[in-house]
């Protein structure tokens, strides 16, 4: 009886403590913003010089907000409609095509197919001029963006130079939906392929519809692709979970300061497949919701992930609406996947002196273990069960694409040549890269290779040290031996040249689903997936965490390191 008087004594004073840290935090938020709104106005009317009341404000704003996390942000009114396009909506009005900046120029880059651009010709390396009457010269890509959209069925009009002739396109929008998932289907061997890119509205119908129609394929795996996802609603993570594993499974915990904000989330529904193969990819731009989905499909051994490590986005945000129809997005948990896991990379609550948040030391994560007793660790993102090593772009290509060097050759290649082999085999001959290779006479190749940043850096630290005399012979004859190597790299980089442009001129004709279709021929994340379903012995030895095959516990410092 003493006892239980003593615990409830203990559990008295807790609660007599908690409302009185709540009662200190409601004075002290209330003492601050009397404090911010009195200097607000004194600076308005004092100031020495004229205040742009709105900016001061919102300049207010994202300071604070910037030193919290870089998901937590506020919207005004303005930015709402594309706050929601960005995080919740697929759907907008418009005409169906992307435009990009070339030497102060505005051209039409890609063309969705089906849509308004598409049904008028409108075709890349269109130059557009003007909008509706209004030039484009000067604007940025928000006002081209505003002019283009608007309400499905309103008129547009385009003015547009093609070779050398200018052209009136006249439009009229419609609305344009973005799919979640923008490729679904068999890709050879038996192998069911989806390839979902968000997670906003529908994408968990969007999942179970393609794998519907994959399962009438009678598929010996499935891969759901979530390389470069960078996540959405939660809720739809959830659905695409429950399609499967059964129901009533632990999918993710969300917890936060806020005891109204610590969630659990089960599924709710029978599954659509619980025991055909499953292979989820992952990469470094897996964040948030495909985390969620790979974390728990793994932690439930219901699929074997590969790939590369993901992004390590382990905080959930809600909104709040604010007075004057804006809003404000904030970080008000983490997430937990089924073994426990928080799989969270940077530290944002303890910045270091320059305001960077950094990775939490490998040291701090914590061992968990799957359903079936694998091992699986916090922090750091999702770590794959197979690694696949990433592809790096070469210097002297990320050049070309940031110079637009792609962009015209693909143009002219279909002006040159009306159609093209079927998406799924296209390559381009050598002959063909010989041509490219020789528009590139003169253009603007300049760039800086790794070796070349690097004996940057050691001229620098020599000059430092002040034994610049001392080695100076030397780094130039370094400098002029990889100024004459640059000049094959168009030959020692060909295999990698060739992807990207074949990318480009795939689209001129296939459009997105052609492109996708064609990268199949260099997917090594695809075809390790490929190679897995033809062995069940390996599949059954990764699930059980046998020591034989190469699966991902723990990762060392150099594999912590990739993103």
């Amino acid at each position: 009886m003493k006892k239980l008087k003593y615990g409830l004594l203990a559990a008295g004073l807790g609660v007599a403590a908690l409302s009185f840290s709540f009662k200190e935090d409601l004075f002290l938020v209330s003492k601050n913003l009397d404090i911010f709104a009195s200097l607000y106005k004194e600076i308005n009317i004092n100031y020495v010089d004229d205040t742009n009341a709105p900016k001061l404000m919102r300049t207010g704003i994202d300071a604070m907000l910037d030193s919290l996390d870089p998901y937590t942000e506020y919207v005004p009114e303005s930015e709402i409609e594309d706050y929601k396009l960005k995080y919740v909506s697929t759907q907008y009005g418009g005409i169906g095509a992307s435009t990009v900046f070339i030497d102060g120029k505005l051209f039409i880059n890609d063309i969705s197919e089906g849509y308004p651009a598409y049904k008028s010709e409108v075709k890349p390396g269109d130059q557009l001029v003007s909008i509706n009457g209004i030039a484009v010269k000067g604007k940025d890509r928000a006002e081209i963006s505003q002019l283009l959209r608007g309400p499905k069925g309103t008129p547009v009009d385009l003015l547009v130079i093609r070779d050398g002739k200018e052209l009136t396109k006249k439009l009229t929008r419609e609305e344009i939906k973005q799919p979640n998932v923008s490729y679904s289907g068999m890709v050879g061997d038996g192998i069911g392929y989806i390839k979902l890119d968000k997670f906003l509205e529908n994408s968990g119908q969007e999942v179970k519809d393609a794998l519907l129609a994959i399962q009438k394929e009678n598929p010996k795996g499935v891969v759901l692709d979530l390389r470069n996802n960078g996540g959405g609603i939660l809720q739809e993570a959830v659905k695409i979970v429950n399609l499967f594993v059964n129901k009533d499974q632990l999918v993710v915990t969300q917890k936060g300061k806020n005891v109204e904000k610590t969630l659990t989330y089960k599924t709710l529904f029978a599954p659509v497949s619980t025991s055909v193969p499953l292979v989820v990819l992952v990469n470094g731009n897996s964040a948030s919701a495909s985390e969620i989905v790979a974390g728990s499909l793994q932690d439930l051994d219901r699929a074997i992930v590969i790939g590369q490590r993901s992004y390590g986005k382990g905080l959930v945000q809600q909104t709040f609406n604010l007075p004057y129809n804006s809003l404000v997005k904030v970080t008000v948990a983490k997430y937990y996947t089924p073994s426990g896991r928080c799989i969270q990379k940077l530290d944002y609550a303890h910045k270091n002196a320059d305001g960077v948040a950094e990775r939490f030391a490998d040291s701090t994560m914590v061992m968990y273990q799957t359903k079936a007793g694998r091992n699986v660790y916090s922090g750091n993102g999702v770590y794959p069960d197979i690694v696949v090593e990433a592809s790096k772009l070469s210097p002297i290509t990320i050049s070309m694409l940031n110079k637009n060097l792609f962009f015209s050759y693909a143009n002219q290649y279909k002006k040159e040549k009306p159609t093209v082999a079927a998406a799924k085999t296209f390559q381009l001959s050598d002959a063909d890269y010989a041509i490219f290779s020789g528009s590139l006479a003169d253009k603007d190749l300049t760039y800086l290779s790794r070796t070349e940043r690097l004996l940057s850096d050691l001229r620098a630290e020599a000059e430092k040290e002040n034994k610049s005399a001392e080695v100076k012979a030397d780094l130039e004859n370094l400098k002029y031996k990889l100024t004459s190597s640059k000049k094959t790299d168009l030959v020692n980089h060909k295999a990698e040249i060739k992807r990207v442009l074949e990318t480009q001129i795939v689209s001129r004709y296939f459009y997105e689903k052609g492109r996708i279709e064609q990268s199949f021929q260099y997917d090594k994340e695809l075809a390790a997936a490929k190679n897995l379903f033809t062995n069940q012995t390996q599949i059954l030895a990764i699930l059980k965490g046998d020591g034989n095959y190469k699966v991902i516990g723990k990762p060392t410092k150099a594999t912590a390191s990739i993103n």
